[in-house]
C-alpha cells in the first residue's frame, strides 16, 4: 500500500513544527529535532518533509539525501563488475527516512521512499550517481528496504543499494 500523494505537501525542510514529531525511534527524532536545520545550513544534507495538505507545518514523515561512495569491493562481485573500474562508485544516501507513529501502517513510508528515489533519480541527471545507499537503523528497516528492491551488500546486512537503473525502471512513465 502507498500513500496518496495528493494529500501530502511534499518538499524542503522549512519552518514546520518540527518537535511535535515523533517516529518513536529516539535517534530519528532527536535529528530532526535538534540537528537538521544545522546539516541544512552546513549543505551536509538536502532534508525533505511530508507534510499533510490539511496541517502543511507538520511533519507526517521526512527523509535526508546527500552524497557518498562505496568501495567496488563492497559490491557484490558481479554487479562491482559492471560497475565501472576506478575502484569507487558514487551513490546518493537516503541518510536518514522517518515515518510520524500517527502515520504509521497509512503507505507514507512507501510514498516517502518512493519520493526520496524519484527525487535522487532527477539529481542523478546533473549529478552522477549510480545508486541509492542505505544504512538501516535495525532489522526492520533493512527488511522495509529489501522489500522494494534494495540489495545487501555482501557482509553487511543492513547496508543495502538500488542501482539508478532499476529506479529509472521504475519511473518510466
Amino acid at each position: 500500500m502507498i500513500a496518496d500523494k495528493s494529500n501530502y505537501n511534499i518538499g524542503p525542510l522549512g519552518d514546520h513544527h518540527r518537535a511535535a514529531f515523533s517516529c518513536g525511534n529516539a535517534a530519528l527524532d532527536r535529528y530532526i529535532h535538534e540537528q537538521a536545520s544545522q546539516d541544512v545550513k552546513r549543505g551536509l544534507a538536502a532534508i525533505f518533509v511530508l507534510a499533510p495538505k490539511d496541517e502543511p507545518k507538520k511533519i507526517a514523515s521526512y527523509y535526508t539525501l546527500s552524497s557518498r561512495e562505496l568501495k567496488l569491493d563492497q559490491l557484490p562481485a558481479e554487479i562491482s563488475k559492471k560497475a565501472g573500474r576506478y575502484g569507487y562508485v558514487g551513490v546518493t544516501l537516503l541518510g536518514r527516512m522517518a515515518v510520524d507513529k500517527k502515520h504509521k501502517g497509512t503507505g507514507l513510508g512507501a510514498l516517502t521512499l518512493m519520493h526520496a528515489l524519484e527525487k535522487s533519480l532527477i539529481a542523478s541527471r546533473d549529478v552522477a550517481s549510480w545508486a541509492v545507499f542505505v544504512e538501516a537503523i535495525d532489522d526492520a528497516a533493512a527488511n522495509f528496504y529489501r522489500k522494494y528492491g534494495f540489495v545487501e551488500l555482501p557482509a553487511e546486512g543492513r547496508k543495502l543499494f538500488l542501482p539508478m537503473k532499476t529506479i529509472a525502471q521504475s519511473f518510466i512513465k
